[in-house]
């Protein structure tokens, strides 16, 4: 019996496919099969994966849906009892299946595991930039604060998770299950791992390691940061609906969170006023993450401060050397 599938949804990633892919076949844990599904590629994702010949790959085709659409497709064809999720952009440690069925296995209580990421450039070049989130006695607060899957490479779901959550949905002709909601094209993420704790018994548990390779998109944040409030701000209307109690207590300062997480991501993008309008939102929305967090708010403004008022090559030379001293202190 196979133990994980692993669902890569794949739309016009020719330039990163073949190195997700071979992530994954290159996992010293070996049990598992990949579904590829081609969300409706017009570029040469389809030759590419179309050339991989190892009996574990399943391609399976279907007209655009999305990323939510494309991971309920191959979740539904999916065989395995843990489910692992892999944009065809980002990357895998080679015991990530390893670590993550051995947590899952002695956890019979945990539905999602997930693991710290480090973040890599367009080029794959390696950053010193991580996702390392809280990895136990997870609430769903801090789920729908602080995201602590982080992105959606890192985590490992059960099956019977998912079914826990499972809708039908009629729109492409027959009824099918869905899991993750395909109203969304993005927040796709964060509305299925609320969705999971705000309504089902399952914990979320997670493990240290950087077991994903998070790909950072070279492309401008503020032209898109209008849309992903958008969304955020209709996950949070959603959530609404099943999780009242945790938006009404929670809602305002997971808001403050996004905004302040959207700030940051802006200055590392090096677009400094975009990141002050955002951390400027982040303190009208809840100014608390100043007590909740205040090493991180801290450490945002002064970075805002130092790019506004300083020359960028003498910014990114402060910025260097502060998280090489981070590194250190985690040594």
């Amino acid at each position: 019996m196979i133990k994980v599938t692993v669902v890569m949804p794949a739309y016009n990633v020719a330039k990163f496919i073949e190195g997700a892919v071979d992530s994954v076949l290159a996992q010293t844990y070996t049990n598992f099969e990949l579904v590829i599904v081609n969300d409706g590629s017009t570029d040469d994702t389809a030759r590419i994966i179309g050339a991989y010949r190892d009996s574990r790959v399943r391609i399976v085709t279907q007209k655009n849906r999305g990323l939510a659409g494309a991971r309920n497709t191959g979740i539904r064809v999916a065989n395995g009892e843990y489910i692992a999720l892999l944009d065809a952009d980002d990357l895998w440690h080679p015991d990530k299946l390893c670590e993550h069925v051995a947590h899952l296995d002695d956890n019979p209580e945990v539905g999602v595991s997930y693991s710290a990421s480090r973040f890599m450039d367009e080029s794959g070049r390696l950053l010193s930039i991580y996702q390392a989130p809280r990895l136990d006695s997870i609430e769903p607060a801090d789920v729908l604060c602080r995201n602590p899957v982080g992105n959606g490479s890192a985590p490992v779901i059960r099956m019977a998770t998912f079914r826990d959550i499972e809708k039908l949905d009629d729109r492409y002709g027959d009824p099918e299950p869905v899991y993750f909601d395909p109203d969304f094209r993005q927040s796709e993420d964060i509305e299925c791992w609320v969705r999971i704790a705000g309504t089902t018994n399952w914990r979320f548990a997670g493990l240290a390691q950087a077991l994903t390779l998070y790909r950072l998109n070279s492309g401008g944040l503020s032209a898109s940061v209008d849309r992903q409030l958008a969304s955020w701000e209709a996950f949070i209307a959603k959530a609404e609906s099943y999780a009242p109690q945790l938006i009404q207590e929670w809602g305002d300062l997971a808001r403050a969170y996004q905004y302040r997480y959207l700030s940051r991501r802006a200055l590392w993008s090096q677009e400094t006023r975009t990141a002050r309008r955002l951390f400027l939102a982040a303190l009208k929305s809840n100014w608390r993450i100043a007590l909740y967090e205040p090493a991180r708010t801290c450490a945002t403004a002064i970075a805002l401060l130092l790019q506004t008022v300083m020359p960028l090559p003498a910014y990114q030379l402060i910025e260097k050397s502060a998280l090489a001293a981070r590194r250190l202190a985690r040594a």
